[in-house]
Parts: C-alpha cells; sequence; structure tokens
C-alpha cells in the first residue's frame, strides 16, 4: 500500500523554484519514512519538543532536508508557507538542516557520516539518564561508505543501545560506484538486528519502526526509488541536485496533481 503524499510533494517541487536549489530526488526517497515517522511512531511534536521526554530523530543525509521541512510543516512545527522561502535568504530552511534555526530539527547535518555518531552518543546519554526513550538515525546508503558510520555501529553494538534504530535509505545510487552488497548481512556483522522493507510501503515500514531489539541496536533497510513518484526524476542522476525549468514545472506538477 502507497497512500500518496504528491500534496507534499509539490510543496517540495515548488520550494527549489526561488533559488534553483535543493535535492529533490533525494528527498522524495525518503518522505514516505518520515511521514510514517512522524505521524505514527515518534513521540515528538511542537509542544514537548525541548522537554527531556520525548524521542530523537535526526537526518544524518542532511541533503534531503525538503522531506523533513515538508513533513515537519505539517506536523505543526511552523507555518508551511515558510518552505516558498527555501534557501532564501531571509529563511530559516536551507539546503541543509540547522538545529539553531529550525523548529524541529536535533542536529546540524549536511558532512555526511556524522548522524549515526550523535545518535550514538543521545542514545547512550539517555540511557545513563534512565530516559526511556527511542533515538531514530536516517542515513543514506552511498553515506554508509564513510568510516565514521561503521566506528559508531561498532560502539553501539558494544553497548547495547536498544534504544537505537538507524534507517537506511537504500535507493541504490551509489551502485554505479561501489556496490554495497548486502546491507543488512552487513549491519548483522556488526552485532545490529536487522530488516529489510519497502521503503514506500508504509505499512512494513511502520511494522519495522515500530519493533525494537532487547539488547542491541536496530537497523532498518528502506529500499527506497531516488525521485519516487515522479517518472523523470526516478533513477536518474540528472536530478541530484537540480530544480525544475520554468518549462518543467507545470509538467512536473500536473503529474502529481
Amino acid at each position: 500500500m502507497r497512500p500518496s503524499l504528491n500534496h507534499l510533494k509539490r510543496q517540495i517541487v515548488a520550494a527549489t523554484m526561488a533559488t534553483q536549489e535543493g535535492h529533490i530526488a533525494s528527498a522524495f526517497s525518503i518522505l514516505d519514512i518520515l511521514w510514517v515517522l512522524y505521524r505514527e511512531v515518534i513521540g515528538v511534536n511542537p509542544q514537548n519538543f525541548r522537554s527531556d521526554d520525548r524521542d530523537y530523530f535526526i537526518l544524518s543525509k542532511g541533503h534531503g532536508s525538503l522531506a523533513l521541512y515538508a513533513v515537519l510543516a505539517e506536523r505543526g512545527f511552523f507555518p508551511p508557507a515558510e518552505l516558498e522561502r527555501f534557501s532564501t535568504f531571509q529563511s530559516k530552511l536551507g539546503g541543509h538542516p540547522d538545529c539553531n534555526k529550525v523548529p524541529g530539527v536535533e542536529a546540524s547535518t549536511g558532512s555526511l557520516g556524522h548522524g549515526l555518531p550523535l545518535g550514538v552518543g543521545v542514545a547512550l546519554g539517555m540511557r545513563i539518564r534512565e530516559i526511556n526513550r527511542r533515538v531514530f538515525v536516517l542515513v543514506g546508503d552511498a553515506e554508509c561508505n564513510e568510516g565514521s558510520i561503521w566506528e559508531a555501529a561498532l560502539l553501539a553494538a558494544h553497548h547495547k543501545l536498544a534504544n537505537l534504530t538507524c534507517i537506511v535509505d537504500h535507493n541504490h545510487s551509489t551502485d554505479r560506484a561501489l556496490g554495497l552488497g548486502t546491507l543488512a548481512g552487513k549491519w548483522e556483522a556488526f552485532g545490529w538486528a536487522a530488516t529489510t522493507v519497502d521503503g514506500h510501503d508504509h505499512r512494513q515500514i511502520r511494522e519495522a519502526l515500530k519493533q525494537s531489539s532487547p539488547d542491541r541496536p536496530m537497523v532498518i533497510v528502506a529500499e527506497t526509488i531516488k525521485g519516487f513518484g515522479c517518472k523523470q526524476m526516478e533513477n536518474n542522476p540528472a536530478w541530484h541536485h537540480r530544480s525544475p525549468t520554468r518549462e518543467e514545472l507545470p509538467l512536473i506538477l500536473e503529474e502529481l496533481a
């Protein structure tokens, strides 16, 4: 089952037009995951965001920020109209998320490989303070080429951080440069519980996110399509970092109607 999030995709596409900035295809890749996480799983909202009693989410692949902004706006962290100012000088919303500017953003990310180490630190700190909440980190598959990812994975397994879940956006964008093989098997070899889901199937995403292991961290390998929902963007490397032209925009918005 793939409920349509085309209203958010239209907002994401339109947001890039003012400055011709943004990673639309990466945002479309992870939008379903973030939608399910924030609507049905994670215990965080605009009212409890700065309290100790909340779950954490860290978007390690910071260039997918437009998906996070769209979901945060939909959940009431800031007005949806703010998306129209994306990447302009006056806007809070940059090409990578800034936790000092954007309500709902836990960590400033964009330098790949940093989000999971941050998540390990948060999860360990919560356990020491006996806070019974969860930490979710979303990384990209190409990001898994960073050594810091695997160093953090080893540390999390050593400390048996059962409150930590890592989601890998496996959209295969790295396959042309370096094949990753069986990702779930690699994480299992590092001491994690692992499961693989269709990253656009809301039921599968929901069930996986609600799971946890009693004695080790968990990874969810989400099989996704980069640019999902827009045929000219799907698995098209040309759309990694670009915006529609004025001629392309109405055609894309019509497809997402």
